[in-house]
């Protein structure tokens, strides 16, 4: 069956269709629910709300632009929407945090599970705008939208993301080199 068959299954809430297409894309999601959840189980939890609203709007859904990007979306707001309204957004007013920058000299010391990990141990504050910002590309307006924060404030917790995982790859690496002497 082809995906447009499949969609036009679930607009008309064809149940089999349905978990066709939760098996079809559940682990791509999961993934992306991970990326902005505190932990495993917020992720499964924010995976099913996400495809609970998938199937509420599929009808919204008029095969202009990719699907995947359209429910990538709504996962995305939907774990996003556990933040909004509560206090894990600081206003930090630091004019000595410029730009930093992480820089792997060695990236085979570094595997991509390792650093992904490290995403996940930043304050949820820092994690979601470094997530949004480096890894799905959003812009700090675009971030200020989605988080109901001021561009300022994902410009300060995008430095101090980076500033937390420079120094946290720099113990790592201090660690390391301990270890190897």
């Amino acid at each position: 069956m082809s995906l447009k068959q499949l969609i036009e299954n679930c607009k008309r809430n064809d149940t089999k269709a349905q978990g066709q297409l939760y098996q079809l894309y559940a682990s791509k999601l999961f993934t992306l629910c991970l990326k902005y959840s505190k932990n495993y189980a917020d992720a499964e939890d924010n995976l099913q709300d996400a495809f609970i609203t998938i199937f509420k709007k599929i009808d919204q859904y008029n095969f202009k632009g990719s699907f995947e990007g359209w429910m990538k979306r709504i996962a995305v707001n939907t774990a996003l929407q556990r933040y909004r309204g509560t206090a894990v957004f600081d206003i930090v007013k630091e004019e000595n945090i410029s730009s930093v920058s992480v820089e792997i000299e060695d990236e085979s010391l570094f595997n991509v599970d390792f650093l992904l990990q490290l995403i996940q141990e930043l304050p949820d504050r820092y994690r979601l705008v470094f997530n949004l910002y480096a890894l799905d590309g959003y812009t700090h307006k675009e971030i200020a939208g989605l988080l109901e924060i001021s561009e300022g404030t994902s410009k300060s917790n995008l430095a101090r993301a980076r500033l937390i995982l420079k120094q946290k790859i720099e113990n790592y690496k201090a660690s390391r080199n301990s270890h190897s002497l």
